[in-house]
């Protein structure tokens, strides 16, 4: 596979492992009894974290991927190629 193919099957994996990460201790304002007043969602995150949760997604991201890299290229999976010319 080429360089193209494998960061776009990392940036795959990133966003899977974002989205798993994303609700990992998470605590809303109606859980946290803090009145959101009129307009505001009561189950909106008062802290997300969002730095630490990037940080996080990055680097499992990458431990996945280099699962998934020293899988392929020590030949225990087969992918199927390609047609060139596409």
């Amino acid at each position: 596979m080429s360089p193209i193919t494998w960061g776009a099957v990392y940036l795959t994996i990133w966003w899977t492992v974002l989205f798993a990460v994303l609700p990992i201790g998470v605590v809303s304002h109606a859980e946290a009894g803090i009145d959101k007043g009129d307009g505001g969602d009561p189950g909106a995150p008062v802290d997300p974290k969002l730095k630490r949760k990037f940080f996080t997604t990055t680097w499992v991201a990458a431990v996945v991927w280099l699962v998934l890299f020293g899988v392929v290229k020590l030949g225990l999976v087969q992918l199927p190629r390609l047609p060139s010319g596409y």
